[in-house]
């Protein structure tokens, strides 16, 4: 579904696509989030440096989180403040080899509260998604999120239309209502006000096979839905991130 969530969903993401690693193997990304107008004052616990990112271990008032930002030197110990910061579940860093269950991905990060004291308005989902073995998380930068193509045929029922059909197709269904059949293989609550689904059916077109929807639906990874909402084509939300195709505002017709 371009880490499409906040730093660029180049990668969360979302959400093209999203969102990302999660529980299932499907892509986008982009992985649940939730985000934070207040700002954080938070100890480091422990420092993970990868090439580009750097993780940190913090502690804010008896509770520990993983941070994830572009790489930066960092040491346990250090006091430090942030806003907005972007929350991924079940989040695999392949540089790493390791899962984190929660990880914030931020911008930026300071030693001083004026520094993020006036940036109450920064947009938090600078998040690109991706696709294919490639990243995405933030400004100028790309965290480790991987697509894979699930090993799924479903069923076409009449009326819809095939996830290859809509990227071979996309100038003609563009603006249109179309209903789309496939297996959930992402689900994330809660971005930008809306669910995400990332659909598969088994089928291609050019290497692309991934299908991003927004709803209020809730569904399950491995449910094979039917929804229906408009085609938008070259969607972008801002601050990378963009999908190619994304089916918005969709309605669960069956499940």
């Amino acid at each position: 579904m371009r880490f499409l969530i906040l730093l660029s969903m180049a990668g969360f993401f979302l959400l093209g696509a999203s969102c990302n690693s999660g529980k299932s193997s499907a892509a986008p990304v982009i992985a649940s989030s939730s985000e934070s107008q207040d700002i954080h004052k938070v100890v480091v616990k422990e420092v993970l440096q990868t090439t580009k990112y750097t993780y940190l271990l913090v502690d804010e008032g008896g509770t520990e989180n993983w941070l994830a930002l572009p790489k930066m030197e960092a040491q346990p110990g250090e006091t430090y403040y942030y806003r907005n910061g972007f929350r991924m579940t079940d989040f695999d860093s392949k540089e790493l080899g390791r899962r984190f269950a929660v990880v914030y991905f931020l911008e930026s990060i300071s030693k001083s509260t004026e520094m993020v004291a006036g940036n109450a308005a920064a947009n938090p989902h600078k998040m690109q998604v991706v696709t294919d073995t490639t990243s995405a998380a933030g400004a100028g930068y790309q965290a480790e999120v991987k697509i894979k193509k699930a090993d799924v045929a479903v069923e076409t029922p009449a009326g819809s239309i095939t996830i290859a059909d809509l990227y071979g197709k996309k100038d003609k269904y563009s603006g249109q209502k179309v209903k789309v059949t496939g297996k959930v293989t992402k689900f994330n609550d809660s971005i930008l006000k809306r669910n995400w689904i990332h659909l598969q059916d088994g089928t291609t077109f050019e290497g692309k096979f991934d299908l991003t929807v927004t709803c209020n639906c809730v569904v399950t990874v491995g449910d094979v839905i039917t929804v229906e909402g408009v085609l938008a084509v070259g969607k972008d939300f801002g601050y990378g991130y963009a999908y190619e195709l994304l089916v918005e505002d969709a309605q669960l017709i069956s499940k």
